[in-house]
Parts: C-alpha cells; sequence; structure tokens
C-alpha cells in the first residue's frame, strides 16, 4: 500500500534528535517532500516489487546507472586534466607520508600483517592484498596535512578514493583511462553525501565527521568503477559502505596524528574497498539503502533531501571544486601564509623588524590550529617559520625539533591568534587577516579570502609539479620523480594501471 508524506512525518516524529545537541531546527520531513520534485518526494518511500523486494527509489535509480556507467563515459578534458593534478598530488602526499610517524606505522603494520601479493605499498619493497594496500595507501597519503580538501563537503577525497581506485584497478589491471574515470567518479560521489547531510553544518552540530563519511563513499565509488560492477551490484555496494560509514569527531584531539590518518583515509579507503569486493565477488544486499525503512539518511539526518546526490551529476565535477595545498600543513593555516608570503614581497620583511603579527580566523578553524602540538597544524609555529625564511617546505614543516629552537620560539612569541566570529560565518571560505606591526611603529595588513590552490585561485600543472619534487625526490629520487611525471600526465597510454608499481616503489 502507497504512502504518503504524512505518514513519514508520524514515522519522523518517533525518532531521535539528529544528535543530542538537538540543533537541526529545520522543517518536518512531510514538509522537505512535499518541496521535492513529484519523482524525488518518493525518495524516503518504501515501495515494494512483485516478490515484497523493495524497489530502488528515482534517486538510487540514477545515481546507480550513473556510477555503472562512468568507466565507459568520456570525461571533459578540464576534468581529465583536474583528475591528472589531484591523482600527482596524492601520489606525492602518499610517498612523502611514508616518512613520517604514521606512515611508518601503516608500512610496518602491512610488512607484518601480509596478504595476497596483489596491490603496491607506495614507497616500500613488497606487495600485499588490495584491502591492506587501500589502508596502508590512505594512511599514508594523510600521514600529514599535504592532501587534497574539498570545502563544500568538509573532507578530504584524495587520501581515500586514490588508494581504492590503485587497489582495485591493479587487481582488474584496468587501463590508465579507466583508473581516471574511475578517480574523478570518486570524487564526484564521496563528497555528494556530506554535502546532503549538511556539509560543515552536519559536522559541527552532531558528533559524526564529515572527514569519514565522504572519504569512505567516494573510495567505494572509485573501487566500485575500477571492478565495473554494474547497476544493481552498485546499489548493493551502497549498502555495504553505508553499514561501514562511522567517525568521531573526536579526530580532533589525536596529538600525534596517526589515528586521524586512519580516520581520514587509511579507514575509508579500506571500507571502500571492502564494500566493492564483496558485491564483486557475488554477495547481495539491500536494494536502496536510501529509502525505505531505517535508511541512511533516517540515521544520520532525516531531513536531508536525498536528491543532492544527483544534483549536477555529470554536470558539475567536484574534483574541479577540489583544493590543491601549496604549503605541506593544515588547511585554516594555508591563508595565513598566503598573506604573509604577499606581504614579504611586497615589504621583504625582516623577522628581526617584525614586533607583532596578529592572525585572524574563523572561530572553529582557529581552534583546530591554536598552539598545537603537531609544527603543521601550529599556526603560531608556522608563522614564525614563514617569517624567518621566507617559505614553508615539508622539512620546515614537520621538523619537530623546532618547536623548542629559541630562535623560532622568539619568533612565536609575536603571534597572536584571533577567532573571528565575522569569519565564521563565511565558511566554508577559509579566510585570513593578518597584520603585522614592524619596530617603526608601522603597520601592513592583508586579507586572503581565495588561497592559492582552490578553484577560485587554482595552482598551475608546473606549479603541483614543483611542490611534489619537494615530497618525492628525497623519498624516490629524481629519476623516479620524472618517470613519474610521464606517466601520471599521459595516463591514457598505459595499458594496465600496474605500469605505474615500479615508479612508486623503492628499489
Amino acid at each position: 500500500m502507497e504512502r504518503d508524506a504524512s505518514d513519514d512525518a508520524k514515522e519522523l516524529s518517533a525518532i531521535p534528535s539528529l544528535t543530542r545537541r538537538g540543533l537541526f531546527e529545520i522543517a518536518g520531513l512531510a514538509v522537505a517532500a512535499a518541496a521535492l520534485p513529484p519523482k524525488m518526494a518518493l525518495a524516503g518511500v518504501s515501495s515494494l516489487g512483485p516478490r515484497g523486494v523493495q524497489d530502488p527509489s528515482p534517486v538510487m535509480e540514477r545515481l546507480s546507472a550513473y556510477m555503472s556507467e562512468a568507466s565507459s563515459r568520456a570525461l571533459p578534458d578540464e576534468v581529465v586534466e583536474k583528475t591528472k593534478q589531484h591523482l600527482f598530488d596524492t601520489l606525492a602526499a602518499m610517498i612523502s607520508g611514508s616518512e613520517l610517524p604514521p606512515g611508518r606505522a601503516a608500512l610496518q603494520f602491512a610488512r607484518g600483517y601480509g596478504g595476497r601479493e596483489v596491490a603496491t605499498v607506495v614507497a616500500s619493497n613488497f606487495l600485499c592484498g588490495p584491502i591492506e594496500a587501500a589502508l596502508t595507501n590512505g594512511m599514508l597519503s594523510h600521514a600529514d596535512e599535504t592532501d587534497d580538501s574539498h570545502s563544500p563537503s568538509q573532507s578530504h577525497p584524495g587520501c581515500a578514493v586514490i588508494p581504492a581506485a590503485l587497489a582495485v584497478g591493479e587487481q582488474f589491471g584496468i587501463s590508465g583511462t579507466h583508473f581516471l574515470r574511475a578517480v574523478a567518479l570518486g570524487y564526484d560521489i564521496g563528497p555528494r553525501f556530506t554535502m546532503t547531510l549538511g556539509g560543515q553544518r552536519f559536522e559541527a552540530e552532531s558528533h559524526w565527521s564529515t572527514h569519514s563519511i565522504a572519504p569512505l563513499f567516494g573510495a567505494a565509488a572509485a573501487a566500485s568503477c575500477a571492478a565495473s560492477l554494474n547497476a544493481r551490484q552498485m546499489r548493493w555496494m551502497l549498502g555495504y559502505a553505508a553499514h561501514q560509514s562511522s567517525g568521531l569527531g573526536a579526530w580532533n584531539r589525536d596529538t600525534e596524528h596517526v589515528q586521524k590518518a586512519f580516520h581520514f583515509g587509511g579507514m575509508t579507503a579500506r571500507s571502500g574497498v571492502t564494500s566493492a569486493l564483496l558485491v564483486q565477488a557475488g554477495w547481495t544486499g539491500v536494494n536502496d539503502i536510501l529509502s525505505g525503512k531505517d535508511n541512511f539518511f533516517a540515521a544520520y539526518n532525516p531531513h536531508a533531501d536525498p536528491a543532492g546526490l544527483i544534483d549536477k551529476l555529470g554536470e558539475r565535477y567536484e574534483v574541479t571544486r577540489t583544493n590543491i595545498k601549496k604549503w605541506p600543513v593544515g588547511s585554516p593555516i594555508q591563508a595565513a601564509l598566503d598573506a604573509l608570503e604577499i606581504l614579504s614581497k611586497q615589504r621583504r620583511l625582516d623577522a628581526a623588524k617584525v614586533q607583532h603579527v596578529s592572525v585572524r580566523l574563523a572561530t572553529d578553524e582557529a581552534a583546530i590550529v591554536n598552539n598545537r602540538e603537531i609544527p603543521d597544524i601550529c599556526l603560531q609555529h608556522m608563522v614564525a617559520v614563514m617569517l624567518l625564511e621566507k617559505t614553508v617546505t615539508f622539512a620546515s614543516a614537520h621538523d619537530t625539533k623546532r618547536l623548542n629552537d629559541a630562535a623560532t620560539l622568539r619568533e612565536r612569541a609575536k603571534v597572536q591568534l584571533i577567532p573571528d566570529p565575522e569569519l565564521e560565518r563565511l565558511m566554508p571560505l577559509r579566510v585570513a587577516i593578518v597584520d603585522v606591526m614592524l619596530s617603526d611603529g608601522s603597520h601592513v595588513s592583508q586579507r586572503v579570502d581565495n588561497v592559492r590552490g582552490t578553484p577560485e585561485n587554482p595552482m598551475t600543472r608546473d606549479e603541483i609539479i614543483a611542490k611534489a619534487s619537494d615530497l618525492i625526490k628525497p623519498v624516490l629520487g629524481a629519476a623516479k620523480f620524472s618517470s613519474l611525471i610521464e606517466k601520471v600526465f599521459h595516463l591514457e597510454s598505459v595499458n594496465n594501471i600496474r605500469e605505474l608499481r615500479p615508479l612508486l616503489q623503492r628499489d
């Protein structure tokens, strides 16, 4: 028997509020459903087919069809180029991450745990199974703060999407073109999940973490495209991914970045690959985890409109809206370093002549980077390094001994971080206002609204390669670095993605 929106509203009243904080004050599901286009209004309604099996909602029909066709669908040239840039940037993050504590821990685990020798473990000299490789490479990708980020979804897609696509792509020996399309699909699907849930507001007003939910679905989509799942299998796969979706905002309390790397990249890449491979192996499941009783949105945000998952799908490519970081530091620090670089070029700032530096950031952003124990996510420390050296490198951002260096501490004492509620209202736009007082009493100020590397102020391919040089050459050497540039930016000529393996591993 068909139900109407009022029935859904009655069920909604019996569902606990989204979070214990109870801060989502949005109209009921009946109102939301009434505002949808007629076909989409049924997205949350369970209808049963002739054998009692739930028919997929229009949203799920469209989503699963799009995902199943991705491997054979050509991408616009701009999207291909952006996907290659994000692939190269993420591979650089993996390689440099192998030298940091979270990366070393992941490599040690993978080497000891074993697994069938199928997939590349980056910056190592061994292989493992695809699930273990995805976990390890995901950890490497977010071992520090140099991987990409997507502001509208409040997530880091690349650190899960690319390890997942690589692991499953190697298992099935897919082509470079197929691999690129799988990666682009992952960027399209994962971020849409947390954008639909509410993005930054959802994370701020709940205990859930967008940084684990979006990358998981992105990894699952990329892995499933690499495994060539059909539309029905895609629907089952999304069910397995939804059951594995998890992650709490407590990641922010991790002082050594190990659990954070697992949360952002390792766990999400692993669970995405698991979801794809279970279904590829013949497992079946729920036909539509996005609608019907106890569905995904009922669990996370009953007021969300599932139609957000297919909003401009195939028209707006999320990889083109994803940031590449210029600086190897936490996202909230990027704009401040941009501002100091601009001021330094304008006035040739001499640290000895700087008396005081104030940095205004959005309130929540300031809390993340305020006097942290990790150098690359401590704003005061990174500003001090920037004042002394006029730049920040991967090495200087990860030099923990420098946290206690007398010269750096002198500069750090000059830095004041000011949480600004006005800038908070502009989020997810990360704005910094930097004011420098000089020894002669004069002030110079710079506001940065669009950080270098954002879609509004993008880095060029050459800038991305220059950034990667600082990350890759010290680990794998100049020859492999040059060969990797050639392979990645000419992936269309790669017949089997396994051809990347010798360029990603140590001799």
